[in-house]
């Protein structure tokens, strides 16, 4: 295999062992979709990453300006003891037109807690909601979740992405499509615990229309987004002012007033910033500053939102407990795409080749990073997604990890199967994470399933990252797992334990003629079948039992039951391959969430996870 000096593969490896050669039409589309032709060479480096207490030469004299502001004359070699972050080098020697070198300092492994040996629940919390929720589960049963499992012994609750979407019908349904990364979805707010609800006026009204939500299992978005909208809109009129909030406006700076000018004008546009006025399609645009200015008082409601979803998350002691989720992408329709254009590559997808659990490959639809383009923005907005990530967290779990390192890029137009691997500066963006992860202290949980190349987990396993280790991935038992890991039954994209012991998830795959791997299904199922045999029943409640006592046993650091498995939910969240034809991301849980304590299911698989927390497993 051979790649070219813009990270682009001649060809890839799949699953099965067999070679593919990239079309050379792909490798032309792909040089096309990154602007390769608007490099120019530059004897400056914009960005430098150094571990600290590693020697690292230096060309010449310089200037160092610390992220403190504290400047430093420096020749020979870096001092060993500099601070981490964001630092300026500037050379002495080198002409007035070559600019600074970005150098960062990033400690080379993430934070992970001593002794870290914990039991959780993984949560679409959009499914998760109650009796009082608005259509769909929000911060307050978030709250709710947090602290009925905490006083159970678990240590961490693994939610959904919580990444925000545009604030426009119809809503985007999959967290893993977000329009950013960095501001989470307003519909998430947990009305009645913003201050002043209890003294609305005709807030009732709108709470019993969105309650009334919760009495269809499948979850409307569109309904929840009129209402909640409608009650927050009459909340921000009454409001008063709160020092907290001018200053949660100063700590997000431009960006966060950034993104909301975007919905604004997504307000006032549609979806699809690429359509809209040519003077508002780039927030450089000086119009954009002026439609800023004239819609100011919106443009702070869309700020407050955020205030508020960050009051939420700390009510919900999410610093403490939860586990966040990043999305491998963006929505090329959204705030992220709009703000970071300049080093996006929108005329490619990413995605994944063939394999043997989705054997069409996969399109995810998501734009990825050109990577020259972000190496010269000094990775700024790589930066800030990891660090917003880790905002309001106890550690975090990044969806395919393996994108550090290369994603399968797809030329606009063409089908999954004619992507090739396009490679990225690795240990750089993992050394990043590194550095926010000890700033945040939150650990890391990296998404490595699928096509792993074979050095890739040894390197996130240096830089302490936790694998992530699912039963119906591996080939052996959970005793045998890596002790630096999170090990689960199975995730949102997989069948739940009573979809696969009652065959309903394979019949649905056959009757939405998904090409369904049954070979597969077989050997999940069959991962099952030794589990009754053991425990010598059938019963569905007794094997998701018998499963959970076999994760349990794991010797890694984490362990989590999802909460559709606890309630032995036949349906998956999301079914790959499928629009309308699934409800993906929108189906409820079949029971409000009040009724867990009671549950006679749930109480037992939380008996059998607690185990994991025992010395020994």
């Amino acid at each position: 295999m051979a790649t070219d000096r813009w990270g682009i593969d001649d060809g890839y490896v799949d699953a099965s062992g067999d070679w593919h050669d990239a079309h050379p039409e792909t490798v032309v589309a792909l040089h096309d979709a990154m602007r390769t032709a608007d490099h120019a060479e530059s004897d400056s480096e914009p960005v430098r990453l150094v571990r600290r207490g590693e020697p690292a030469a230096l060309t010449g004299p310089a200037e160092l300006t610390l992220e403190d502001g504290t400047e430093l004359s420096v020749a020979g070699t870096l001092p060993s003891d500099l601070p981490l972050g964001y630092h300026e080098l500037r050379y002495l020697d080198r002409g007035g037109g070559q600019g600074p070198t970005r150098l960062i300092i990033s400690p080379g492994r993430c934070h992970l807690p001593r002794n870290l040996r914990t039991w959780g629940v993984a949560v679409q919390l959009y499914a998760a909601r109650s009796s009082s929720s608005w259509g769909m589960g929000d911060l307050g049963d978030l709250r709710t979740l947090a602290e009925w499992t905490k006083r159970r012994g678990a240590g961490v609750l693994a939610v959904n992405p919580l990444h925000a979407a545009t604030p426009v019908s119809p809503q985007q349904p999959s967290p893993y499509f977000p329009s950013t990364r960095r501001w989470s979805n307003h519909l998430y707010l947990r009305v009645e615990d913003v201050a002043g609800a209890a003294d609305e006026p005709g807030l009732a009204e709108l709470a019993a229309a969105g309650r009334a939500l919760n009495h269809e299992r499948r979850i409307d978005r569109d309904a929840v987004h009129t209402l909640k909208l409608a009650a927050l809109e009459r909340l921000w009129r009454r409001f008063p002012g709160d020092p907290a909030f001018e200053r949660f406006m100063i700590e997000g700076g431009a960006d966060l007033v950034e993104f909301a000018t975007f919905c604004v004008l997504a307000e006032h546009h549609g979806t699809g910033w690429r359509k809209w006025p040519a003077e508002h399609r780039s927030p450089q645009r000086a119009e954009v500053e002026a439609f800023a200015s004239r819609h100011a008082d919106r443009v702070r409601f869309h700020a407050w939102l955020q205030w508020l979803i960050d009051q939420q998350l700390v009510a919900a002691g999410a610093d403490e407990m939860v586990i966040t989720d990043l999305a491998v992408g963006i929505d090329p329709d959204g705030a992220d795409a709009w703000s970071s254009q300049d080093v996006l590559a929108l005329d490619a997808r990413i995605g994944a080749p063939p394999d043997e659990f989705n054997t069409q490959g996969q399109d995810w639809g998501l734009p990825p990073f050109i990577p020259w383009r972000l190496r010269r923005a000094g990775y700024e907005p790589f930066v800030r997604t990891i660090r917003a990530g880790m905002r309001r967290a106890r550690g975090i779990r990044i969806d395919h990890v393996m994108g550090l390192f290369r994603l399968f890029w797809i030329p606009t137009g063409a089908p999954a199967s004619e992507g090739t691997y396009v490679r990225s500066p690795g240990r750089e963006l993992l050394d990043i994470v590194a550095l926010e992860s000890a700033r945040a202290g939150s650990f890391v949980v990296g998404e490595d399933l699928g096509t792993v190349e074979a050095d890739v987990r040894q390197r996130l396993a240096a830089a302490g990252v936790l694998s992530y280790r699912l039963v119906w991935f591996e080939s052996i038992a959970p005793e045998e797992y890596p002790v630096q890991a999170l090990a689960a039954m199975t995730t949102h994209d997989l069948p739940t334990v009573a979809g696969l012991w009652t065959g309903s998830d394979l019949a649905a795959q056959e009757r939405l003629d998904l090409h369904p791997n049954t070979e597969g299904t077989a050997e999940m199922r069959a991962h099952l079948a030794a589990l009754a045999e053991v425990y010598d029943s059938t019963a569905l409640d007794d094997v998701v039992i018998a499963a959970h006592q076999m994760l349990a046993r794991s010797p890694s650091m984490l362990a989590t039951a999802t909460l559709d498995d606890m309630l032995a939910v036949q349906e998956r969240p999301n079914m790959p391959g499928t629009t309308d034809a699934w409800p993906n991301w929108s189906l409820a849980l079949p029971r409000p969430i009040e009724d867990l304590p009671g549950h006679p299911l749930a109480a037992r698989v939380v008996e059998a996870m607690a185990a994991h927390s025992l010395d020994g497993g």
